[in-house]
């Protein structure tokens, strides 16, 4: 049963999507319980699934799992791995998709139609986005969270909702429509989509092909450049991402984070050291992109005059990092910047989304809950869907809601603005101590680098805390309602970075052998192409993979 655990991430919440369109609209407890779930069991099995890739490695034992779709052998098969990377982003995105539910129960999910199966469908694109070996099937999961988004951006309706969806189909259509051309072109050129055995094959890719091959791999490239919002591909992202429901809005801040994480596995696959003569392709680029994106989004967040505007350019800023980060790994950085890089991605993509699900809370006015319920309604388009005996949302006000949402807020501000105690601070500090430790990165792009993230820092401070001082302080007679189940998800995910902070060095020494299994492409495509089917009493050797 261990081995098909890694499947469980994609199939638990298909289910329960797949069930939840059987139940009439009106049976909204019942959809949300089943969701509730659903979620949970797919947390419980991320957390079985990263503490397998943790002791794996800290016994010295295998550490990589595969799941063979059909019992087809490698490259052939439909395949699943889990390594260090994968299950920590099933982990993350957990977290994240069980606040995000919960918080949706207050009032977001009587706006429109279906939500519940939609929450479960974007959990299968994601989780299944992680998990895949191949290229093709990281296009279908791709397509799944898309079409899910989709309907989960427009939940509510309003012109301004409708109008950013537009604009967000449109920009994500394109983007899929050159991933398949890329995809084409790869398969023209390699017959295999296999991960694993494009990045066995990259050495020895003839030269008239190569670059036919590297056009389809920049293509690729362009399209998750537009899914994790970089610059300048990202101008559709901030009113999108402002525009949608509070509990989709942090769902989205783990989305931008599925096109990093393509980039980071692709790049780390298939332009690594020992690559041939496409070894370090596209660095630079990535590098440059990245920089100019963390400037981006730090304008963003001092011009930005709203929450939900500064949450989304904060999400910028975050996938700005990253893709510098990964840039500078594939340029020869070390293994320890790379790790604080994906421990910072951790807690920014945490802090983001509770800032997210602050939004309606923070900008409420005084009038109770009923009249909240109205005005939201009256502002997105929809019919004023005001709480009833049967079907209202779940707990009462709660009197401390105001000051448990300003030490929320202060939380927030400061794992963004990288600041102790908050993990932020850990991760931005790790990644600078590996700017330098690194020999191989140039002293002027090192230096550049950290002083991006020192001012991206202070700037997030100055955004964050300008709307802090508006909320909490100059408004001094405001007294708005905040729910239990609205306050309740915000301090979960501030409990989980409290605990990440805690924890910070056992965090660190799996970030870093996650960094280290990203460098180790030989044993990633070794493992995949020899993993052993069920009825096979031996695995197969190198010299038996096609």
């Amino acid at each position: 049963m261990s081995q098909h655990l890694i499947i469980a991430p994609i199939l638990i919440p298909f289910v329960a999507g797949a069930l939840m369109l059987l139940y009439d609209d009106r049976q909204r407890a019942a959809k949300f319980w089943l969701s509730l779930i659903a979620t949970g069991l797919t947390l419980a099995v991320a957390v079985a699934l990263l503490m397998r890739a943790k002791l794996g490695a800290s016994e010295g034992a295998e550490n990589i799992g595969f799941y063979l779709l059909g019992d087809w052998a490698a490259p052939m098969a439909i395949v699943l791995v889990l390594d260090h990377l994968a299950a920590m982003m099933l982990l993350l995105t957990s977290v994240l998709a069980l606040a995000s539910l919960v918080y949706a129960r207050a009032s977001w999910h009587r706006q429109g139609q279906h939500y519940f199966s939609l929450f479960q469908f974007l959990l299968v694109g994601l989780n299944g986005a992680f998990l895949t070996g191949d290229l093709f099937n990281l296009f279908v999961f791709f397509e799944v969270l898309l079409a899910a988004s989709y309907g989960l951006l427009l939940h509510g309706s309003g012109q301004v909702r409708v109008r950013a969806g537009l604009h967000y189909i449109a920009i994500n259509l394109a983007a899929s429509l050159l991933l398949l051309l890329g995809i084409s072109l790869i398969y023209g050129v390699t017959g295999t989509l296999n991960m694993a055995h494009l990045a066995s094959m990259m050495p020895d890719i003839d030269a008239a092909n190569r670059p036919l091959l590297q056009m389809g791999l920049a293509l690729m490239g362009v399209a998750f450049l537009v899914k994790a919002g970089i610059w300048p591909l990202s101008f559709w992202l901030p009113n999108a991402y402002m525009a949608a429901a509070a509990p989709v809005g942090a769902m989205f801040a783990i989305m931008t984070k599925v096109g990093i994480y393509a980039i980071l596995r692709l790049t780390m696959l298939l332009f690594a050291a020992g690559s041939g003569p496409s070894a370090g392709l596209g660095a630079g680029l990535l590098i440059g992109l990245g920089m100019a994106t963390v400037v981006f989004g730090m304008l963003g967040v001092l011009a930005s005059q709203s929450l939900g505007r500064i949450a989304a350019h904060a999400v910028i800023l975050s996938s700005g990092t990253m893709l510098a980060v990964t840039g500078l790994a594939l340029a020869g950085g070390g293994e320890w910047m790379l790790a604080g890089a994906l421990h910072y991605m951790v807690a920014s993509t945490l802090a983001a989304g509770a800032l997210f699900l602050m939004v309606e809370p923070m900008s409420r006015d005084d009038g109770g809950i009923a009249a909240m319920l109205a005005l939201t309604a009256e502002i997105y388009g929809a019919k004023a869907d005001l709480p009833s005996e049967d079907d209202g949302p779940d707990g009462p006000a709660i009197a401390a809601g105001p000051a448990l949402l300003a030490a929320c807020f202060a939380l927030c501000l400061l794992a963004l603005a990288g600041l102790p105690p908050m993990p932020g601070f850990i991760g931005k500090l790790t990644m600078i101590q590996g700017v330098f430790d690194t020999a191989d990165t140039s002293p002027w792009l090192g230096w550049a680098f950290v002083a991006l993230l020192l001012v991206s820092g202070f700037a997030t401070l100055i955004g964050l805390a300008r709307i802090g001082i508006q909320t909490f302080w100059a408004n001094d007679d405001r007294d708005s309602p905040v729910m239990a189940i609205e306050i309740a998800p915000i301090m979960a995910l501030i409990a989980v970075l409290a605990v990440i902070s805690i924890e910070s060095e056992a965090v660190l020494r799996y970030t870093d052998r996650t960094a280290q299994a990203l460098h180790q492409t030989s044993r990633y495509a070794q493992g995949v192409l020899t993993a052993p089917r069920a009825d096979d009493a031996q695995p197969p050797t190198p010299e038996d993979v096609p």
